[in-house]
């Protein structure tokens, strides 16, 4: 008899989004699982809705204000659209995702979304954002 399983899978939490400009124009990218940790970044078993991203070497890692610009993970490259799964059944190998990286965003949102991050605030330095990303 064949093993039979389900689950519900969503799109997450969309608060965080201050408009609908740009979803249908979120682009696909690669999420790199090692540079993430299950107990700050997924402990749910999914990377949220809203995660801040940075792109370093063709890959998309966790953003990271606090580092320079020199590796790319102090470069605000988008937000992840949609929950990204990572724990159970095929998740936790670095597949595509949605990313958004232009349109409106709730800054405040995000924090709540995010229990790594205590504070998110929109990169207000050009050399650190490469994103049309508004921040409300």
């Amino acid at each position: 008899m064949p093993r039979i399983s389900s689950e519900t899978i969503g799109t997450g939490d969309m608060s965080w989004l201050g408009s609908t400009h740009g979803i249908a124009n979120a682009r696909t990218e690669t999420i790199d699982i090692s540079a993430f940790t299950a107990s700050t970044h997924f402990p749910n078993g999914y990377i949220p809705s809203g995660f801040p991203l940075a792109k370093v070497g063709g890959l998309m890692v966790p953003y990271d204000p606090t580092v320079g610009v020199t590796t790319n993970a102090g470069v605000l490259a988008g937000h992840l659209l949609t929950d990204y799964r990572v724990v159970g059944g095929s998740a936790g190998t670095d597949t595509a995702a949605p990313v958004i990286d232009h349109g409106r965003v709730k800054a405040s949102k995000v924090a709540a979304l995010l229990a790594a991050l205590s504070t998110f605030v929109g990169p207000t330095i050009p050399a650190k954002n490469a994103t049309t990303i508004v921040y409300i």
